[in-house]
């Protein structure tokens, strides 16, 4: 799974990162684009990329989908969506059919349990940004995203038996413009694992007040 991540790619960087997807053209961010985040959690705004036919936009949105048919936000976040499950659970189906998108990391963190405790460990690939497969919704008026997560390769499973459905360049377009059937093809542990790398983060990082680049690495 994944609880917390980092964005510190920002301005014209990550929006020239995005620009270099396929099918993604000119990059439209009517707000702006996000500031440098180091420990970023549920609920909190993360940028999201949908994808149209005029090319992709980058928008913040809520991180925990909020499904069309919720009357507020009360209840635990849905910040990640099981990928064996997404196309028949009642919070996931109707957004899995039509409203497929990305979420920009540089990075994120996962913790393992050693002895009595657990410890933190910051994950990122070893060039580039990760770009995780993610479902959007409008319900309670705001827009909202999900992370979608599969088994984790095996590369990465003496950290977490789950991980994000992180995808290859080549496999955007097939994730937001598939059909419902060819987005479930890509639904596997993710072979962009091979390129992760994770270290010993910070004990802080487990406060969601800290907010800062240090969190990365224990030392």
């Amino acid at each position: 799974m994944c609880g917390r991540f980092v964005l510190f790619t920002s301005g014209r960087d990550l929006l020239e990162e995005i620009g270099n997807l396929p099918g993604a053209g000119t990059v439209a961010a009517p707000d702006g684009t996000p500031p440098k985040r180091y420990n970023i959690a549920p609920t909190q705004q993360v940028p999201l990329v949908r994808f149209g036919e005029d090319g992709a936009r980058l928008d913040a949105a809520r991180w925990g989908l909020l499904p069309s048919w919720k009357k507020d936000d009360k209840g635990p976040a849905l910040f990640n969506a099981r990928g064996e499950t997404v196309a028949q659970k009642p919070s996931f189906r109707s957004a899995f059919r039509a409203r497929r998108g990305l979420m920009v990391l540089d990075g994120y963190y996962e913790w393992k349990q050693e002895g009595e405790g657990k410890q933190p460990f910051y994950v990122a690939p070893d060039t580039g940004l990760l770009f995780a497969a993610a479902l959007w919704d409008t319900g309670c008026e705001r827009l909202s995203t999900t992370m979608v997560t599969t088994d984790a390769a095996e590369q990465m499973r003496w950290l977490h038996h789950r991980l994000p459905l992180f995808l290859e360049p080549g496999e955007v377009e097939q994730w937001v413009h598939g059909t419902p059937e060819e987005a479930l093809e890509l639904v596997h542990p993710s072979r962009v694992a091979g390129r992760l790398q994770a270290r010993e983060a910070a004990a802080e990082v487990g406060n969601v007040r800290n907010d800062y680049a240090e969190l990365m690495s224990a030392n």
